[in-house]
Formats: C-alpha cells, sequence, structure tokens
C-alpha cells in the first residue's frame, strides 16, 4: 500500500532534500516505490510503502522528520477538524497504552487559537480511543510514543502521523555540544551544498564540538544518519520487523580510509577534547586529526606526499559573545569581530589559494568584514535565524573586494 510524506527541513535545504530522497529511492531494490514529488519552503513531499518510511528515517541526512499524512480536507470551524480526526483509524497504528502528543503549525489560518485547536485533535484521538475500548491514551508532551502533527492552512486541515519519533537531526551519538551548535541535519546540508563528497579533503578551523566533522566522517565510513537511534514507527501495529532488519541489514560500510581527508582545529582545548568524545560515539573508527590552535594561525593539512592539501573549508564562524574566547576578552566585541576577521582573511589570502571556502553565518555582512569578494551566497534558514553560506573562492588576485580610490585633491 502507498502511503503520502512529507518531510520538512530546514529552510534553504529543500533541493538538496528532493536530491537525497532520489538517491535513497535507490535503495529500494529490487524495484524503488518511494516516488518524490514537489517541494514547499520548508519540505519535500513523497510517497511510497511504509517500508520507504524506515528506509528515510535510517537514511536520510536532511529531513528533519518523515510525517506520515493520516487524512486532508477543507474546515470551517474547530469542529470540522475535530470530526476529520476522530474518522481517522488511530486503533490500527498505535495502542491505547501509548502516549501521544499533538502539535499544530498554521499558514494564514482564521482559527483564533492553535491550542483551541490543538486540544480539540486531541480530544478526538481519546474519544476514538474511549469508544471502542473504555480507556484513553495519556498525554506525555517531553517523552511521547506517539507525535501527532496538525497543519492549517487558510482553508485546509492535513493530519500526520510522525513516523520518526525524536527529530531526525537527534542522531543518537551527541552528547556534549559547544555554545549554539549546527543541528546535524543543517550541517549535513551544508557539506552538500558545498560540494563535498567523501575522499575530497575536508577542513573545520573552528569545529566547536565537532558536528561538521562528524556528519563528513560517517559518510566517509558509509554509516546511515539513523543507525545509533530508534523510531516512533517501531512501536506501531503494523511495523514490519523482518523488512526493517533486512533494511538494516543491507548498510554496506566503506572501508576505512588509511589517510586522513578530515581535519579539524579550535581555538578551546575543551572544544577539541567535546568533538573527539562525539567522534568516537558516532562510530567513526578512523583517524581525523584535531588540532588546538586560533584560527588566524592554522595552515592547511598536508596531504600523503607531505606537501600542502587544497581541499574544502567549511565552518560556522563565531559571532557575538561567542567571539570573546577567541581574543582579547577587555575589547569590544565588534571590535573583536574586526580585528578577528580581518587576521583570518589575511590567513586565508596567504596560506589557502586554491581552496573553496565556505563560511555560515548569520552575519550577512561577513564579506565585507574579511574584505572578500563572495563567489555565490545561499540562504539559509538556522531555525527562525536568517543566514548565508558564503562561498569564497581562493584565487590571487580575484577575490578581493576593491579598494576605495583616493579621490583627486581639489585645486
Amino acid at each position: 500500500m502507498s502511503y503520502s510524506y512529507f518531510c520538512p527541513c530546514p529552510r534553504g535545504l529543500e533541493n538538496v532534500l528532493a536530491d537525497e530522497l532520489n538517491e535513497i529511492a535507490l535503495l529500494g531494490q529490487p524495484t524503488p516505490t518511494l516516488k518524490v514529488h514537489k517541494h514547499v519552503p520548508g519540505g519535500v513531499h513523497c510517497s511510497g510503502e511504509l517500508t520507504d518510511a524506515y528506509l528515510i528515517n535510517l537514511h536520510s541526512r536532511i529531513a528533519s522528520r518523515v510525517l506520515l499524512r493520516m487524512a486532508h480536507g477543507s474546515y470551517k470551524n474547530e469542529n470540522d477538524i475535530y470530526d476529520l480526526t476522530l474518522e481517522q483509524e488511530w486503533e490500527n497504528w498505535f495502542q491505547v497504552s501509548h502516549t501521544i502528543r499533538v502539535d499544530v503549525t498554521a499558514i494564514k489560518s482564521p482559527l483564533r487559537s492553535l491550542e483551541f485547536t490543538t486540544l480539540k485533535i486531541k480530544d478526538a484521538i481519546c474519544d476514538r480511543f474511549r469508544e471502542r475500548f473504555d480507556e484513553r491514551p495519556s498525554i506525555d508532551t517531553k517523552n511521547p510514543d506517539m507525535r501527532i502533527s496538525g497543519f492549517v492552512d487558510a482553508h485546509t486541515y492535513t493530519l500526520y502521523l510522525d513516523t520518526s519519533g525524536d527529530a531526525l537531526f537527534k542522531r543518537g551519538w551527541r552528547d556534549e555540544t559547544g555554545e549554539a551548535p549546527l543541528r546535524e541535519n543543517l550541517a549535513a546540508g551544508l557539506l552538500r551544498t558545498s560540494g563535498w563528497k567523501p575522499g575530497m579533503v575536508l577542513f573545520d578551523p573552528m569545529c566547536g564540538s565537532g558536528t561538521i566533522l562528524a556528519e563528513a566522517a560517517q559518510m566517509l565510513a558509509g554509516i546511515p544518519a539513523g543507525a545509533r537511534r530508534r523510531f516512533a514507527f517501531e512501536k506501531f501495529h503494523n511495523f514490519d520487523a523482518a523488512a526493517w532488519q533486512a533494511i538494516k541489514g543491507n548498510i554496506k560500510p566503506n572501508p576505512l580510509p588509511t589517510v586522513p581527508t578530515i581535519f579539524g582545529s579550535d581555538i578551546s582545548g575543551d572544544m577539541i577534547a567535546i568533538t573527539r568524545h562525539n567522534l568516537r560515539q558516532a562510530g567513526i573508527q578512523f583517524d581525523v586529526p584535531l588540532k588546538q590552535i586560533e584560527a588566524q594561525e592554522i595552515k592547511p593539512p598536508l596531504d600523503a606526499d607531505g606537501n600542502p592539501a587544497t581541499g574544502i573549508m567549511l565552518t560556522n564562524p563565531p559571532y557575538g559573545e561567542r567571539i570573546s574566547v577567541r581574543g582579547d576578552s577587555a575589547l569590544p566585541t565588534d571590535e573583536l569581530l574586526t580585528a578577528f576577521f580581518s587576521a583570518f582573511s589575511t590567513t586565508l589570502k596567504q596560506r589557502f589559494s586554491g581552496w573553496s571556502v565556505f563560511l555560515f553565518s548569520a552575519d550577512l555582512g561577513l564579506p565585507k568584514l574579511l574584505r572578500l569578494k563572495e563567489a555565490r551566497k545561499t540562504p539559509f534558514y538556522n531555525g527562525a535565524l536568517e543566514c548565508r553560506l558564503f562561498r569564497f573562492d581562493m584565487v590571487a588576485g580575484y577575490n578581493r573586494r576593491e579598494e576605495a580610490k583616493p579621490k583627486p585633491a581639489q585645486e
């Protein structure tokens, strides 16, 4: 049986997610049943068998969740939403003993209260169980067994059952983080957008807790994003344990690399220690060289012949309060920021010729701080925060911003 799914993702990664889902579809051998349809702001619509939801949950590095569509219809008020929810055969999917949570999002909806709408959906599900079993599921907003999502726009209501459980960016390996860490699926999306592929040299000189490095290392090792966690679909009534075991049995790890291609550094020794720990938790069994050093002092890593390598630099530079640990905290933050990026820019120009440098930042004026002209800037959202992935091609003489020409002296 084919089902409709919606896979939300960080805004800006919809095209990347659609490409990834098409790749995942090819894993459904012998005959792929996963079909990728249109993408909309914030996610991608697709369809397939229930086992295709297993595949996406296991392999997608970009999706935030895999939502199975239960119902879709028009509405005029909350009672219409209640009625459509009550009609669904929830008892065929989970038991009354399972705890539930309901979340509602809306765009241009005339409904006055999303809280009241959420309550009506909860009531409908509980009334459905009470009518049949004289019992109702309990609500658990922190660690529910089942998550139900409602989406309302100006005229229609869509009801989803979440097959993932915890959001998919929670890979199951991250124990420790630094301040303001990147979410794992955003880091994976940045890697794809940069054009990095396993085997290419990658360097993160401000690695923090190592999210970019861990995502890249798992990709190089052939470790699926969801290999170290569990999912809500494993609690479904119709869960096919044999099919799930077969899907996991088809995982083919890549041979361990003999020469390092992924490198990281950070000014903080604590962050280097956390990154090492996170890499171990992520199942990485090969060397990812890490160094405690200021970003202004970095040099390209060496290749197998001992020569400076070229490749892709991808990093999330510090900003705001995070900059204070990277220099003289007696200086105002804006002066620290200017001094830091001026020195970092000089390092890039002098030492990283031939590299493609990608900096992910919420500071839209970053190229000006660096005195470099970006080759490309790709808009993203880190939650509600508007960001850019700036690309700088470090080719001598090409990327410097033009200096203001001196005005001729007036007579």
